[in-house]
């Protein structure tokens, strides 16, 4: 860890004789002096100091200003305040704002020094805790999301690192890929976690019902509302409120939502106030907003508020080696739920998982599991399960009956089926173009008129 001091005074003198000061007892400690307020405010983003030291009194913006500004950056900065004008008023204000210490004028080398080696050691607890922390919020996401693909990993990092802010979040990605998950994850891994977390699924909730659902109502605001009831922002205070599938609310809602965004204020249906809301704000959605702005269909300023922080979530797709690990967890989980002795997937019938286009992603392998572990009668789990499951077969009993193949055998006959299958819905919606095909594929045309051939496909079969 280096360890950076940022002296912030608009005396250069007094600033200069501070460095010399410290330079005799704290040689490896970076310094670094900025005569004004405005100039400390960019070198902060540029020298992300452990320690600012900022005179109160300067002109344009006093200490105590910079210093909230300064937090808001860097909650762990460790804040000491210099004044000519000290006063247990303006020490006792200055702690309460977040400073860690205060010093007056003229300062004395020893008091610096002690109170600059304190600053140093919180710090590096401070830096010691978060990592720890990190370390943690990896350990606990490692069990949540299971996969090891690079695009998970990739994952697994930013929610790591969005959970330690309190920005809003929007979460992308098509169904089935764990957005609620993910969602979930970063309120579990927050300074929030043992607030409420409230989940509103929004599309499930008739435009006439969901803002008294999301922002209350008082007695009688409508026809039934015979007392007043507490909307989901106010259920969720001090935790996080979920907005699933916000990209399918209604204009008249998404203006309302706005207003939260920019004042966090909400006024309850039929209400004449407005009530001061502390709920960080995560929306998912597998909707293409960027297109239903271009169609008038979502607010762009709403666009913007709500992308502060930005996760995609990957699909299936593009992490096939997790399909594995998922299928072997999911059998795993659906055996206990059904007290059922633990199953487990052959070699064979994990080729062929991992062979299926999947287009509901995870949601639906995990369904076809379950399927699984209803329907195989033993403990291993063959591809001709799979496609009993599929409903290619007549009966799922007969595995004595059942040869096994070797296995480079097996695998090379579930590929070529899936193959089959694959170009052949392929060519369907394609009407037998080959060059259409290739492009939806995004395989070669020359390669795909090899697979072809190979199969004894042609062009139409398609029509």
């Amino acid at each position: 860890m280096n360890e950076r001091m940022l002296i912030v005074d608009d005396e250069p003198d007094f600033a200069a004789g501070l460095v010399r000061l410290l330079r005799t007892g704290f040689p490896d400690l970076e310094v670094e002096v900025c005569t004004s307020p405005r100039e400390a405010l960019g070198a902060l983003e540029r020298l992300e100091p452990s320690v600012l030291l900022t005179d109160l009194r300067m002109p344009e913006m006093d200490g105590l200003e910079l210093m909230q500004h300064a937090l808001g950056r860097d909650p762990n900065l460790t804040v000491v305040l210099l004044t000519a004008h000290g006063s247990i008023e303006t020490a006792v204000s200055a702690l309460k704002g977040g400073a860690y210490d205060f010093l007056t004028k003229p300062i004395k080398r020893d008091d610096l020094q002690r109170c600059v080696s304190r600053c140093l050691e919180r710090s590096r607890l401070m830096h010691e805790n978060s990592r720890l922390r990190s370390l943690m919020s990896r350990s606990e996401l490692q069990r949540t999301l299971i996969g090891d693909t690079p695009s998970m990993r990739r994952l697994k990092d930013t929610i790591a690192a969005v959970a330690a802010s309190d920005y809003t979040v929007l979460v992308r990605g098509e169904s089935g890929t764990g957005k609620e998950l993910v969602a979930s994850s970063i309120h579990a891994l927050s300074d929030r976690a043992k607030r409420p977390l409230v989940t509103v699924n929004c599309p499930a909730i008739p435009d006439q019902l969901l803002e008294s659902e999301l922002f209350g109502h008082v007695k009688g605001a409508f026809t039934g509302a015979e007392k007043a009831h507490k909307g989901m922002f106010q259920t969720a205070a001090g935790g996080t409120i979920v907005l699933d599938e916000i990209g399918d609310i209604s204009m008249n809602i998404q203006t309302k939502l706005l207003r939260v965004l920019q004042d966090r204020l909400v006024r309850p249906v039929g209400g004449t106030a407005s009530q001061k809301v502390d709920a960080r704000i995560v929306a998912s959605t597998n909707r293409p907003l960027e297109q239903k702005i271009r169609s008038g269909e979502f607010r762009e300023d709403l666009f913007y508020r709500l992308n502060v922080l930005t996760i995609v979530t990957p699909p299936l797709r593009e992490r096939v080696d997790d399909i594995p690990l998922l299928a072997d967890h999911f059998l795993g989980v659906c055996c206990e739920e059904m007290r059922l002795p633990q199953k487990r997937l052959s070699p064979e019938a994990t080729v062929c998982l991992c062979s299926r286009p999947w287009p509901g992603n995870v949601r639906e392998l995990q369904n076809f599991i379950r399927r699984l572990a209803v329907f195989c009668p033993g403990e291993l789990v063959e591809p001709y399960h799979l496609r009993f499951v599929e409903g290619q077969t007549e009966c799922a009993t007969c595995a004595d009956e059942a040869p096994l193949a070797p296995y480079k055998d097996a695998k090379s006959l579930i590929l070529d089926d899936f193959t089959r299958r694959y170009v052949e819905r392929l060519l369907e919606s394609t009407r037998g173009n080959i060059s259409e095909a290739a492009r939806l594929s995004g395989l070669e045309r020359v390669s795909l008129q090899k697979i072809l051939r190979r199969l004894g496909i042609g062009p139409a079969d398609g029509r």
